[in-house]
Order: C-alpha cells, then sequence, then structure tokens
C-alpha cells in the first residue's frame, strides 16, 4: 500500500528546531507502534518518516485515512515481519569476510561503511538495504565486529564482519588470533631482516643522482 508524499515536505532553515505530529504507520524503534500519534523533530519526519513511508502527518484527513486502511496496514506488516523472520534464521549469527587493505597495526586504508556492508550481504544473496544496517560510525580497523541489522521493526539479527587483509588472516582472526602486531602476524620469531620496513637501507645513499656533463 502507497501513501502519497506531500512535495512541499522540504527542510527550511526557520523549521529545523520545529516539531511535528505523525502517526506511525509501523513500530518505530524508541518512538511507538503502528497507529501511534507522536511528537517528532520537524526535520526527522520531513527526510525520514515521511518519505520512507513510515509516518504521516497527523491531521484529520490521514487519521481519517488511516483508520480506513489500518486493517490492510496490519495485514501488510504481519506478511512483512513473515518474510523478515524467515530471513532471519538463515542470517542471525553468521560470519562474513571482507578483506581490506591495512597497516600492520590494523588501521584500514579508508573504512567499511553501511554501503559495503550491504552490498557484501547483496553478493552472498540477501537482500539488506543499507538503511537496514545499524551502524553508528564506518568501521576502520581489522578485526571482528557485531553489527546489527533490522530486517523489519520488529526482527532484528546480529552478524558478525570478520574485517583482514587476507583470506588466511580472517581464518587466524575466526580462531581468535589478534593481528595488530608485527609480531602475531609474522610470528614470534620473525627475523627482523625480513620485515617490510627493512627490505630497503633509509640511510644508503644513491650514485648517479645527476647527470655528468
Amino acid at each position: 500500500m502507497t501513501f502519497g508524499v506531500d512535495l512541499t515536505d522540504r527542510v527550511a532553515p526557520n523549521r529545523r528546531n520545529k516539531t511535528m505530529e505523525v502517526i506511525l504507520l509501523e513500530r518505530v524503534s524508541r518512538l511507538g507502534q503502528m497507529g501511534d500519534t507522536v511528537k517528532v523533530k520537524d526535520g526527522f519526519a520531513r527526510n525520514f518518516l515521511l518519505p520512507q513511508g513510515k509516518a504521516l502527518r497527523a491531521n484529520e484527513a490521514n487519521k481519517k485515512k488511516f483508520e480506513g486502511q489500518r486493517a490492510q496496514l496490519e495485514a501488510r506488516n504481519l506478511e512483512r515481519k513473515s518474510e523478515a523472520s524467515q530471513v532471519a534464521e538463515k542470517l542471525d549469527g553468521k560470519s562474513f569476510i571482507a578483506v581490506r587493505s591495512a597497516g600492520e597495526t590494523g588501521q584500514l586504508y579508508g573504512s567499511v561503511s553501511t554501503r559495503d556492508i550491504a552490498d557484501l550481504l547483496t553478493a552472498e544473496g540477501f537482500s539488506v538495504n543499507r538503511n537496514q544496517i545499524l551502524l553508528n560510525q564506518p568501521i576502520k580497523t581489522i578485526g571482528l565486529t557485531n553489527v546489527a541489522i533490522a530486517l523489519h521493526p520488529e526482527v532484528e539479527v546480529t552478524i558478525t564482519l570478520n574485517i583482514a587483509r587476507t583470506a588466511d588472516e580472517a581464518e587466524r582472526q575466526a580462531k581468535g588470533e589478534t593481528l595488530t602486531t608485527a609480531e602475531a602476524i609474522y610470528g614470534d620469531d620473525i627475523n627482523d631482516n625480513a620485515r617490510p620496513e627493512n627490505f630497503f637501507d633509509p640511510n644508503t645513499e644513491f650514485e648517479g643522482g645527476e647527470d655528468n656533463a
């Protein structure tokens, strides 16, 4: 079922501190259940709740519209919840490997975002939108990270993201190793001369730097 979105719903500077009353069309975490009338920040309503079809403006016309279609909305919600629960059975607790470039300390050359995670899950056969991934900020280090995913307002799962420099290191991390030092990566008996930074001598002077006349 589709409710029209008011095309005039744009955020103006003088509206940023205003609030709006909306009718929830589904359960929204920390706000309420379907049918509840709640007051939210104007920007949150205009940028998220209204365009995502999660709420309607709380006016008399929309209240009547909601009540007239409430049974259909509830039926659709149950159908979506059932579909999400089936996906949850396959997805919850699974581990996914993401191979990324990183330094010896484990700092990534870049980061892993919600979009990256959504793409990874899609490649594995799970249809997940980046907005369903509950990640406060991009991941910037290797290691195992638990990530929550809201498949439905009432169905949430947790996966483990195994971010490593190589598939071999991902396997070692899965067994409990922490690979954020040279010793951990190369072994306790590492030969100092075998370390990457020792393949050259920074004090070496190179001849032929200038062309001879």
